[in-house]
């Protein structure tokens, strides 16, 4: 299966980074193949790392502006000419989405997902890895949107939230009907 994962390239402690290696271990082993942002800085590196060392392949999918960053040892490397192609081309080579913490960029990358999602453009599983509660503030809002009629489907048909790697792989392999 190739999942896409949206995540931060900053470097970061370990309540986000040793979770995010679980589960890039858990991809890796499984057989199936990171489509990332391509960078091999911060938490992108963490999880690459942790991928290829376990056995998985690497599509990374870049932005000229970054290409300096670019991970020079990925399986397949694509440049795109901006952050909104590289979404694009990010969603359209992958079966599922995680979207692991992230600033700004990967909030938007989020929200343009499931607002895809929500218009069926798409009907990939999309995953939250709510890594040490970062998401719990939006997983509320997103509640309370469904409770107030913003959502026009369940918010469980939108995105699963998931604590841990392990929850969220069986997830997807369950959507994916691996399991």
């Amino acid at each position: 299966m190739n999942i896409c994962v949206f995540l931060s390239a900053a470097d970061l402690d370990e309540r986000y980074t040793v979770p995010a290696r679980q589960f890039a271990e858990l991809l890796g082993k499984g057989g199936h193949t990171l489509v990332w942002g391509g960078s091999d800085t911060g938490l992108m590196k963490v999880v690459a790392d942790g991928v290829q060392e376990a056995g998985g392949r690497l599509v990374g999918v870049s932005v000229d502006f970054l290409a300096t960053k670019a991970r020079a040892g990925a399986d397949e490397m694509v440049f795109a000419k901006d952050l909104a192609e590289r979404k694009a081309r990010m969603l359209a080579v992958s079966d599922a989405v995680v979207i692991m913490v992230g600033g700004t960029g990967t909030l938007d990358e989020a929200t343009e997902i499931l607002e895809l999602k929500k218009h069926g453009k798409h009907t990939k599983p999309v995953v939250l890895l709510n890594a040490a509660g970062f998401y719990d503030g939006l997983k509320e809002q997103f509640r309370r949107m469904e409770a107030e009629g913003f959502l026009p489907l369940p918010l469980t048909d939108l995105v699963f939230f998931a604590e841990d790697g392990v929850a969220a792989l069986a997830y997807l392999e369950e959507s994916a009907g691996i399991r």
